[in-house]
């Protein structure tokens, strides 16, 4: 049987083999192949849904629920509509923690411009230089 290791999985993508073997064991994985001794052998779509699997739980989404999206997917084309409607309902969420985000930045780049004026204002009246950051 072809496919990849644990090992050259978890190499590839950065996950640990703790970690793949735990999406296994939760239902994330459920095709993984086995080899005649019965060691794991992931396949090209194993890695495609580990991929997925990644990208969901960076951006936010439970576990729990890229289960269901998971188990939804088994049941075939019938479920393409819920599971787009999960994904929709998670880029919406993504979409509002972005915006957040983009405004805390702001914020963060405010209050640099802020103390960095009141700091130069400081060292001039002391006699002293800055070295700005550019990083």
């Amino acid at each position: 049987m072809g496919g990849y290791s644990i090992k050259q999985v978890a190499e590839m993508t950065g996950l640990s083999s703790p970690t793949l073997r735990y999406y296994e064991k939760e239902g994330l994985l459920p095709n993984v192949g086995r080899s005649m001794g019965g060691r794991r052998r992931f396949s090209d779509e194993d890695l495609e849904a580990l991929e997925l699997i990644c990208c969901l739980k960076s951006t936010g989404m439970p576990i729990k629920t890229i289960k269901e999206f998971v188990a939804l997917s088994l049941k075939g084309d019938e479920t393409l509509k819920i599971r787009c409607e999960m994904l929709f309902r998670h880029k919406k969420s993504v979409e509002e923690q972005l915006e957040m985000m983009c405004r805390h930045l702001h914020k963060v780049n405010c209050k640099i411009a802020y103390f960095t004026a009141r700091y130069d204002a400081y060292q001039k009246k002391h006699g002293q230089t800055m070295q700005t950051r550019t990083d």
